[in-house]
């Protein structure tokens, strides 16, 4: 007899949103995870609320939507590491109507702007401390039943010893487990200093010198970033990090000076196509959910649900 209805694969944001909605719905799930989630890339994520790198695709939308429902739910009834940021994202590109996921926010702002910037959108985006909100969503799991079991698997076809049904959600890993090409790192760099009273999130995405955020939370504020498509190492490199707290300066003048706290360097699980989230058409068993690149946070409880849907109707 197997020890769970559900094995997910995988302990980072996505694999633990999908244990625990899968466990809401009356599931009995077990996280096999090579890796305790503290220590997954979901940690190193700035895990701000916006649907980076991603196409203007329907389904993404509508996890995106969800998602920024559910934080915003969770941020006002206190979970550990949620709060609701204000954002300000500078455009340098032409101005031609609200971005595609405008709807997704619900309470998204334009306004003119001077040169070089085209135009200031204000939205309101959930902002995440993933040390804290890793470690709530594990509570969460064990508190209902659930297990996570430090396992490195070999083969997806090992997870059916825990379970007759399996969720392949290992972030980069996927591209070895499911033999899909179309997986690849996207190297992401960010600076972590001391906040000097910063409540405001900013963004100049299009700065020709690289995509420039700054994101304030309790103790520090994230300055990013990189987003190095195909790049797969996680070596420092003092260069990098110095033109991106020269663009962040740049961007918002209180950080001059700013005390450096570290940085970090971690591997987005990106795909060429986008997520792939669907049932394996070799095995009706295995349900795919992997691929969400940078929009990890901003995907998750969305895409936890459609997968769960999923997992539970096989």
């Amino acid at each position: 007899m197997t020890e769970a209805d559900v094995a997910v694969v995988g302990g980072g944001v996505v694999g633990m949103t999908t244990a625990l909605t899968l466990q809401r719905r009356g599931a009995r799930v077990t996280v096999l995870t090579a890796d305790d989630p503290a220590d997954t890339v979901s940690t190193v994520a700035a895990a701000v609320w916006y649907p980076s790198h991603t196409e203007d695709d329907p389904r993404v939308l509508r996890w995106a939507r969800d998602t920024h429902d559910e934080l915003r739910r969770q941020a006002a009834d206190g979970v550990p590491g949620v709060v609701d940021r204000p954002t300000r994202m500078w455009l340098r590109h032409p101005y031609t109507g609200p971005p595609w996921w405008a709807d997704a926010c619900g309470d998204l702002t334009v306004e003119p702007a001077q040169p070089p910037y085209t135009a200031l959108l204000r939205f309101t985006a959930p902002s995440v401390e993933m040390t804290h909100y890793l470690g709530w969503l594990r509570q969460r799991l064990e508190e209902g039943g659930g297990r996570i079991a430090r396992r490195a698997v070999g083969t997806l076809a090992e997870a059916y010893d825990v379970a007759p049904v399996v969720v392949n959600a290992p972030g980069l890993a996927a591209g070895r487990l499911a033999a899909d090409p179309a997986v690849h790192p996207a190297r992401g760099h960010i600076v972590l200093v001391a906040n000097p009273g910063l409540t405001v999130s900013v963004r100049d995405e299009d700065d020709p010198a690289g995509i420039t955020y700054v994101h304030p939370r309790r103790h520090d504020v994230v300055l990013g970033g990189t987003y190095a498509e195909g790049v797969g190492h996680t070596r420092p490199d003092p260069r990098e990090a110095a033109a991106i707290r020269r663009r962040c300066v740049a961007l918002v003048p209180q950080l001059a000076g700013a005390q450096v706290l570290g940085e970090r360097i971690g591997l987005r699980p990106a795909r060429h196509g986008g997520p792939r989230v669907e049932v394996d058409p070799a095995d009706g068993r295995l349900v795919h959910a992997y691929g969400h690149g940078g929009a990890g946070v901003t995907l998750s409880w969305g895409c936890a649900a459609e997968v769960a849907d999923l997992a539970l109707s096989v």
